[in-house]
């Protein structure tokens, strides 16, 4: 059982599993630090059993229990400890436990704001948002809440906030917080002890995702503090989906316009230097024709590859227009810095070798770059950066050109 659960876990999550047999290999294992959580096989409520998740609990270890039955009263005491447990004799057993394990390790890369003026309170929390592998940070009043957001901006995925605090109440603080981060990016809990119960219908009116009156059981929290979670998961994942191009995943045309129009403005406001290059695949259509439409992909894919790294060699934007027609959004470069950034990249496409079945292709490319200057739209810049493309063409292919080319500058 050891062994198929160590290697269904590490499929399902590449993470490292250790088998042990007994509760010393378990100790002994745990020492050497590195252990996350364990997985305790517990057969039923006997000394063994007991004894063994009392040492986990004085181990302050977090423990998945995988047993017989469901868990009766006398695992109670241990409940604080526990991260779930699954019954072998469920019909998906191996499924529910894979996929608590699978929670767990992606908890890792999600921050938590625990806020609230009872330090008990929020050790409690805490300590659970700890144990299921979160990233925590506390506060005790509202505007300290609102600083930590600050320091961490666009970093906290959840807020667990108090109703009743010194400076500013978790409903006000709610408010604040939706005005900065949408629901899409953020999930808010409320929480609070009060007797009034429309105080629910009022957080979730101010931009709660959630609400819970104290005292509250503990698994239904940890139950709405997942269900947020992979609500905010889905939701990243459907953007991240909705922005990307399937093939290469750049970001796709609309998303190029969307944010490429924002990074305009701001270029402009703050009168910062940028561009827009868009580059097509020479003679792509033969590598079509020649070696089929796959081929052609694996082109495509290698080409954004190397677009993608020479991306995120500066604040830049690179995506995939349509077809072999690739565009970048240059930030921080014009004029003649764009114009030598543009011809590395050309160096890199030319000197890639693209294995292809039995073959290994080279390709050569052509870019159109224009710079962003004040009183343009954004679509003039692209119109631009296209008949700049078209010259490039025209001129030979596998080159560069701009205004600096045309006025022999450069």
């Amino acid at each position: 059982m050891a062994s198929a659960l160590k290697d269904a876990i590490e499929d399902a999550t590449e993470t490292t599993v250790w088998p042990c047999a007994s509760l010393a290999e378990a100790e002994a294992e745990i020492g050497r630090g590195g252990v996350a959580f364990v997985i305790a096989g517990v057969a039923s409520a006997d000394i063994d059993s007991m004894t063994m998740l009392k040492r986990f609990n004085d181990l302050k270890i977090p423990v998945l229990v995988y047993c017989d039955h469901p868990l009766d009263d006398a695992f109670a005491v241990f409940r604080p400890l526990l991260i779930g447990h699954v019954a072998r004799t469920e019909p998906d057993a191996l499924d529910r436990l894979l996929a608590i394990v699978t929670r767990m390790v992606e908890n890792s890369v999600f921050k938590i704001l625990v806020v609230d003026d009872t330090t008990s309170a929020r050790s409690m929390l805490s300590s659970l948002l700890t144990m299921r592998q979160f990233q925590v940070f506390e506060a005790r009043s509202g505007q300290a809440a609102l600083k930590i957001m600050a320091a961490h901006q666009n970093e906290i995925d959840l807020v667990i906030t108090d109703y009743h605090m010194p400076d500013m109440d978790g409903h006000e603080l709610t408010q604040r917080i939706r005005a900065l981060r949408s629901s899409e990016e953020l999930r808010i809990i409320g929480i609070s002890a009060s007797s009034d119960r429309t105080l629910s219908a009022q957080f979730l009116k101010a931009g709660a995702s959630d609400f819970l009156y104290r005292p509250f059981v503990l698994e239904e929290l940890q139950c709405r503090i997942d269900n947020n979670i992979e609500t905010l998961k889905q939701l990243k994942r459907l953007k991240y989906f909705a922005e990307r191009d399937s093939l290469t995943s750049l970001s796709n045309r609309r998303h190029f316009f969307e944010i490429g129009r924002q990074r305009a403005r701001e270029a402009q406001r703050h009168n910062l230097e940028s561009a827009i290059a868009i580059l097509d695949i020479d003679h792509f259509k033969k590598v079509n024709d020649t070696y089929g439409h796959e081929a052609g992909d694996t082109v495509l894919k290698a080409v954004a590859g190397l677009l993608s790294r020479f991306a995120e060699k500066g604040p830049h934007v690179a995506a995939r227009l349509g077809g072999e027609e690739f565009v970048l959004y240059l930030q921080g470069v014009k004029g003649k810095s764009a114009f030598e950034f543009c011809n590395a990249i050309l160096a890199a496409i030319s000197a890639t070798q693209i294995p292809v079945n039995a073959h290994t292709l080279s390709v050569t490319a052509s870019i159109g770059v224009a710079d962003i200057e004040h009183g343009e739209t954004f679509e003039n810049y692209l119109n631009a950066a296209d008949q700049f493309l078209y010259m490039a063409k025209n001129k030979g292919r596998n080159r560069v050109y701009c205004e600096g080319v045309m006025l022999g500058l450069y």
